[in-house]
């Protein structure tokens, strides 16, 4: 495993454990992460997500252009705006999730792992005449994830020289769609932003909070039903399956790469597929991994997947799964011997 703790100076920190799953390079936890839920659920702490992708957007065309190829309506939006937008396949699948925010000279976008070389690739095959410059800026800059408290605002981050996007989830946008009608929303209320910061200055970003780990972050994370690009998705994935018309897409907005599905499944049909919310059996020691197949109980066809797992402090044993659109809602599942009682997010 290559050593991070170079690059990453919070994973020396007293009891810091790194992921060794699809978080590597920041820690998993810091020795008890039932604890470091409560802790985050308490409105403190702060976690190290240093491992995202960072992108600057600079120039006076940049707005209109992301505007242009991506799912949000973007051409107007005034500064330390927070947004989430997608850039789809021309046949409308997922392929990056933009956690954008503008200062009113440059857009900052934070991606997941290892996905920043490919989305400035793509932009700047896109670029054309236009005045805007696209920079992979992951090695100069770190993200923290916390909850929002009322102690700092935007612009006095800014001041620090930091830069603040705030989670939308799951509040629905203006001219959007839910695809869920559990009301209120098991995440209503949910308060959580990224700091984007110099990596030469994260430890003093970090201060004398306590630091909480990924398997916190992501259990609190599937208690709130927040899918994950590249965790809940594959390569057919369509944002109507995992309720990501709520805060990432502008149904009536100019074309954009994708919007044709976008614009048909949502009149005309429903998504192949649902996100559902699973509570696991844990009599047992043994959790199913991401990407285990479900079937229906008593049944041998495979109905969906797995995508994200947790354990959480009060809840116990949860995941996310994505499975057939027909599956039934009663039906109770089974990841080969563990077997997981669905909630419905996305309607069938």
């Amino acid at each position: 495993m290559t050593d991070t703790t170079a690059t990453n100076p919070l994973l020396t920190s007293p009891g810091a454990v790194e992921d060794v799953g699809r978080d590597a390079g920041v820690a998993a936890h810091y020795g008890d992460p039932l604890r470091e839920q409560r802790v985050l659920t308490d409105g403190l702490g702060v976690v190290d997500l240093s491992n995202r992708g960072v992108v600057q957007v600079s120039g006076p065309d940049r707005l209109t252009w992301l505007h242009s190829m991506t799912t949000q309506k973007l051409d107007d939006l005034s500064p330390h705006s927070s947004v989430e937008s997608l850039v789809l396949s021309p046949k409308g699948h997922i392929e990056h999730s933009l956690h954008l925010v503008d200062d009113g000279t440059t857009s900052w976008i934070t991606v997941e792992p290892q996905t920043a070389p490919a989305l400035v690739e793509w932009l700047r095959s896109m670029q054309f005449m236009l005045r805007v410059e696209v920079q992979d800026v992951t090695q100069a800059y770190a993200v923290l994830g916390e909850p929002i408290g009322t102690e700092s605002t935007a612009h006095e981050l800014e001041a620090d020289g930091v830069i603040a996007w705030r989670d939308p989830w799951p509040q629905a946008g203006p001219d959007t769609a839910a695809y869920s009608r559990v009301e209120p929303h098991p995440a209503a209320g949910r308060a959580w932003r990224e700091l984007i910061v110099p990596r030469d200055r994260v430890v003093q970003a970090v201060d004398d909070r306590p630091l909480v780990g990924m398997w916190a972050a992501e259990a609190l994370r599937i208690d709130a039903w927040r899918p994950r690009v590249q965790w809940e998705t594959d390569h057919r994935t369509i944002p109507h399956e995992l309720d990501l018309l709520r805060t990432a897409v502008h149904l009536h907005k100019g074309c954009y790469r994708g919007q044709e599905t976008i614009a048909r499944v949502h009149n005309l049909g429903k998504p192949p597929r649902r996100l559902v919310f699973l509570h696991l059996d844990g009599s047992g020691h043994v959790l199913p991994e991401a990407g285990a197949e479900l079937i229906v109980s008593g049944g041998e066809r495979a109905v969906g997947r797995i995508t994200s797992v947790g354990r959480h402090y009060e809840d116990g044993p949860i995941a996310l799964a994505v499975v057939k659109r027909n599956t039934p809602v009663d039906a109770v599942l089974e990841a080969g011997s563990i077997s997981a009682a669905q909630t419905v997010i996305v309607e069938p």
